[in-house]
């Protein structure tokens, strides 16, 4: 139904793949036997293994203990992680986040995220890939931008230069993050200094997550107050230059408490002229155990995040008009805007807590709550057209935006494992309630306090002409309200060794509200959302996996960020996401996993503004999206850990939007073909190295496929070297060939050009 109050009136409210994944079993079956020599030296002493992991349903037929958790791995234990001179860990304490969920090195085992269970991988009937913590070290990775590279099917977007922005199966979103499974949804920049691992679970997630999720979602997990004794700090700069510093200190207290704090600061600046940004935060986390049964966490976390706004060239228009167009010929350091004006503003604050018991009969709950104020700001000065064909002018446009909120969000999980005669079930019923307000509010620039655009001289771009910011009629000036509650059930059931099943559906309940505060009209819309999800996994020996698996996901009419609600979007019905998918999942053996997937993900109900003038949206816009993904990650032997993937996808404009984003246009900032993969090497006890490789097709900036950017293949490298147990460094270079490449896009006239070759090094202390 949609209200209008103040002067308002009451309104209804509201096959290729194929091939290649035959070509990868094979290559599998040939490592996994070359493999058995290795496997056998594991069981030396000292030999690397996995930590060991609980998942669910269990692997193994004999009747289980009702009880799902030992009480040494209830406690919080003390224990410290001490560094071996092999490249490989001892595994550290039972109950540490490593031991839970089999990380080891670059692989995950088992993950929470994709049932709301601890279930193993293997046995998750969907594409899920996961970046471990030592991955993330490996390659000085700070941001999801930059690691997303190694996650097939995933593209990232320039975002405007102020935020995390992803493209996952063609499905672009910047608001489907998450941080332990609960929605971080605002618009800024993520950091990785207390990351434990990154995970991307692709095709539609609303059945877990509720709302949006349609291509896709990210959900950082973070590290927690485990028991475990760390007292770790790196010290780091850039060729740029840059400096960066992380600490990791933690401990076990005694057997009831353990206590943690992540920090970091880091100023930079970048390849890219004027650009700089200097950012720090902290991260302290305690978890209590009163008891053998229950678990108290407690985390907070503040960041700030300071910028240069920098959103790349524009292209060029070519005589007559001729498509497509290409970026504008320029330097890749050439900065197009105002240094002094362009920049964004983020602080973030983000408090939980989650309280988990064990009844000891099969019954299992858990209760999270999270409190997160956002304050963000961020003002652009912009290239907003080409080029013209004789290279001598372009305009620039400007604006900026406050877009504030706090996030209330509590979600329990309800887990009852029982038989029903030789049949296993992991029954989940959960509920989330919460409530997002905030504020946004968006200004034009008028240059010389005259108009919004500027013509600019595209060798000499950068502006010093003052520029005022006004909101004018067509500008959000608004506070919004938005209530949200959800149900779900889910049954995960192992009925032979050879086959399991797993059902659910979520009921959302999507009320907003939003005024305008310069009339006063309050617009509001309400949507019932039902998403379900179905899989079956057939499992014909213990470590493959062959599954399939169908879900829907919705995406209410307010979009993404939901900030502003407007006559015809409030008149929208929300948008559908329908993914249908077969895979594959071999753990070639215990440190190696494979995985592959074939889908269809249909989005449906796009809303296009009815080109006869009415103001209102026809609900006839649609996009088709056909692929193939294929991931490796882990030990291939015990010195060589890799990981990477390649994605095939057609993404495809599947009704027509406007006059240039017509049916059949491939969907912007997706290529035909991606490949990565990054290998690590331990030569010796003291020196490892790494080389990776990353390929792109062509692909268009945008889905009108007016500006095409061409595919690149960029090199990195790494050296490390560990002095002792307390001493280490890594030397890492980007781009070793230094080749010219366009990284990534915002339109056809907000391009990034990739960085030129740059240096990395850093230094680590554990003690």
């Amino acid at each position: 139904m949609t209200v209008l109050s103040g002067a308002g009136a009451r309104i209804s409210r509201r096959h290729k793949g194929l091939l290649l994944s035959a070509s990868a079993i094979a290559i599998g079956f040939a490592i996994s036997a070359s493999f058995e020599p290795a496997i056998a030296q594991d069981a030396r002493p000292g030999a690397a293994a996995l930590p060991p992991v609980y998942v669910a349903p269990g692997a193994s037929r004999p009747q289980r203990a009702q009880s799902t958790r030992s009480s040494s791995a209830r406690r919080v234990v003390r224990s410290r992680q001490v560094a071996q001179s092999q490249p490989q860990r001892q595994p550290p304490s039972v109950n540490s986040q490593d031991a839970r969920t089999g990380q080891s090195g670059y692989i995950t085992q088992g993950i929470t995220s994709g049932t709301k269970t601890r279930t193993a991988l293997i046995n998750v009937p969907q594409s899920v890939t996961v970046l471990t913590k030592e991955f993330i070290k490996d390659q000085a990775f700070t941001s999801i931008g930059e690691a997303v590279r190694y996650v097939p099917g995933v593209i990232y977007h320039q975002g405007e230069s102020h935020r995390d922005d992803l493209v996952i199966r063609g499905q672009r979103s910047n608001a489907d993050f998450f941080t332990n499974g609960i929605r971080d949804d605002v618009q800024y920049f993520r950091d990785f200094y207390n990351l434990q691992r990154l995970e991307v679970l692709k095709g539609s997630n609303a059945m877990i997550f509720g709302r949006g999720g349609g291509g896709g979602v990210v959900n950082r997990v973070l590290k927690e107050a485990d028991g475990t004794t760390v007292r770790e700090v790196t010290v780091g700069g850039n060729s740029y230059p840059g400096a960066r510093i992380t600490t990791d200190i933690g401990q076990a207290v005694n057997e009831n408490w353990a206590f943690r704090l992540n920090a970091f600061y880091e100023n930079t600046e970048s390849y890219r002229d004027f650009v700089k940004l200097e950012r720090y935060g902290f991260n302290p986390t305690a978890t209590f155990a009163p008891n053998d049964t229950t678990t108290v966490k407690l985390s907070y976390e503040y960041l700030h995040d300071r910028r240069t706004v920098d959103r790349g060239i524009p292209s060029q228009a070519r005589p007559g008009g001729a498509l497509p167009q290409s970026p504008f010929q320029t330097s890749a350091s050439m900065f197009y805007g105002n240094p002094d004006l362009n920049y964004a503003l983020a602080d973030v604050h983000i408090a939980s807590a989650v309280i988990e018991h064990d009844f000891e009969n099969g019954w299992t709950i858990k209760n999270a709550s999270q409190l997160a104020n956002y304050n963000k700001f961020y003002q652009n000065i912009y290239p907003g057209g080409p080029v013209n064909a004789a290279g001598t002018s372009f305009n620039l446009s400007a604006y900026n935006n406050e877009t504030d909120r706090t996030n209330v969000f509590n979600q329990t999980d309800l887990t009852y494992k029982f038989d029903t005669g030789p049949v296993r079930h992991t029954l989940l019923f959960g509920g989330e309630v919460g409530r997002q307000t905030g504020l946004s509010y968006r200004q034009d620039g008028f240059f010389n306090n005259v108009s919004t655009t500027f013509p600019t001289s595209p060798v000499n771009p950068v502006l010093t002409t003052p520029v005022t910011f006004r909101n004018t009629a067509g500008n959000a000036n608004n506070t919004y309200d938005l209530g949200l509650g959800a149900i779900y059930v889910q049954d995960q059931i192992e009925i032979t060794r050879y086959l399991q099943l797993i059902g659910g559906v979520r009921f959302d309940h999507f009320d907003l509200d939003s005024r305008d505060r310069r009339t006063g009209v309050t617009l509001s819309r309400v949507d019932d959302l039902v998403s379900p999800r179905a899989g079956v996994i057939v499992k014909p020996i213990e470590n493959l996996s062959i599954y399939g698996s169908y879900s829907v996901s919705y995406l209410p009419s307010a979009g993404d960020q939901f900030s502003t609600l407007a006559l015809n979007t409030s008149l929208a019905a929300p948008e559908k996401f329908v993914n249908t998918e077969v895979g594959l999942k071999w753990d070639i053996n215990p440190r190696l996993q494979f995985s592959t997937a074939l889908y269809n993900l249909d989005r449906t109900n796009q809303r296009l503004l009815d080109p006869n003038g009415s103001g209102l949206f026809i609900l006839s816009g649609a996009t088709k999206t056909k692929g193939f993904e294929a991931g490796l990650a882990g030990y291939v032997t015990d010195a060589w850990q890799v990981t990477g993937g390649y994605a095939y996808t057609d993404a495809r404009i599947a009704s027509d939007n406007s006059t240039t984003i017509v049916a059949g246009n491939r969907v912007g900032l997706v290529p035909y073909n991606t490949f990565s993969l990054w290998n690590k090497y331990q030569f010796t006890p003291m020196w490892a190295a790494g080389v990776g490789v990353i390929h792109y097709t062509n692909f268009y900036a945008s889905s009108d496929d007016t500006v095409r950017i061409p595919g690149f293949t960029r090199v990195d490298a790494a050296l490390y070297f560990r002095l002792n147990q307390s001493w280490r460094a890594q030397l890492n270079v980007e781009n070793v060939f230094d080749r010219r490449y366009y990284a990534t896009a915002d339109g056809n006239n907000n391009i990034t050009p990739g960085s030129p070759r740059a240096f990395r090094l850093s230094a680590t202390a554990n003690f």
